[in-house]
C-alpha cells in the first residue's frame, strides 16, 4: 500500500523528493498519511478533490485484496 502510494504521488508532484508516505497501523486498519511539498498539494488534491477521491480509491482497491482496511490523509 505505501509504495501504491508514494509511486502515484511521485509522478503528480514536481517535487518528489518531498513525498513522504508513513502508515500508522491499528487492530482493525491502516492509515496513510501522505506529506508532499506545499507548493505541489493542489495537485495532490486536484481540481475538486478528484486526485485525492483517486489517490483513495485506489487505495482501497489494493487493500481488498489483502483482505484490510485503509485511509488516505494527506497531511500539510
Amino acid at each position: 500500500m505505501q509504495e501504491l502510494i508514494e509511486f502515484v504521488a511521485k509522478k503528480l508532484v514536481e517535487h518528489p523528493e518531498d513525498v513522504q508516505v508513513r502508515v500508522i497501523e491499528s487492530d482493525d486498519r491502516h492509515v496513510c498519511e501522505l506529506r508532499v511539498n506545499e507548493s505541489d498539494m493542489g495537485r495532490i488534491i486536484g481540481k475538486q478533490g478528484r486526485t485525492a477521491k483517486a489517490l483513495r480509491t485506489l487505495l482501497g482497491s489494493a487493500c481488498t485484496k489483502t483482505g484490510g482496511y485503509a485511509t488516505l490523509e494527506i497531511v500539510e
